[in-house]
């Protein structure tokens, strides 16, 4: 049961061979996992079936743990083309997906993401998995680690929403005033 000001933050890892997932809970200082997977793709010869299915999981996903928010990762810069233009397809299916349902959607790049959990902005996917096995008392840890990846993202959204805003900040004193009462005295 979700408790007031507590909201739930799906993670997701886009991905045409492995899409990993994470959900999270929380509204304090310290999150509560909840689940983390991964949607296997490999046998999935169509580059355009594989895109369909990418946006039935998300919607499958959406359905079961009804997050407040979605968090995804962007994707990194590589040398190979074709490989950045499958990424951004997958990530951009699964967007639609989060948005059609009328979730807001964050994506964060890998640094960012490895930073938050790892405080190493060049960790490896291993390190992060292991960081997360002890945040969250994990005793398992997937095979593929494209499920703390996506469960990473989860964890890395929920430390920034932790934070102020920077563009939640005032206009002017009035402005101020009206967003913040109970700060006047």
């Amino acid at each position: 049961m979700q408790k007031p000001g507590e909201r739930i933050i799906l993670g997701i890892d886009p991905g045409t061979t492995l899409m990993g997932f994470g959900v999270i809970q929380g509204g304090g200082k310290t999150p509560q996992y909840l689940d983390m997977g991964n949607i296997d793709l490999k046998k999935i010869a169509d580059p355009y079936m594989k895109l369909r299915v990418i946006h039935e999981k998300t919607l499958e996903l959406i359905k079961k743990y009804m997050p407040d928010e979605v968090a995804i990762e962007a994707p990194f810069y590589g040398k190979n083309v074709q490989s950045m233009l499958k990424l951004g397809r997958a990530q951009g299916v699964a967007i639609a997906a989060v948005l059609s349902r009328e979730i807001p959607v964050v994506e964060y790049a890998p640094r960012k993401i490895k930073l938050a959990i790892t405080s190493q902005g060049n960790a490896s996917k291993e390190q992060v998995a292991a960081m997360l096995a002890r945040m969250f008392n994990l005793k398992d840890i997937p095979k593929n680690l494209d499920a703390t990846d996506g469960l990473a993202v989860a964890v890395c959204h929920f430390y920034q929403k932790e934070q102020v805003p920077k563009s939640a900040g005032s206009k002017s004193w009035e402005d101020f005033i009206k967003k913040n009462p109970g700060r006047v005295k």
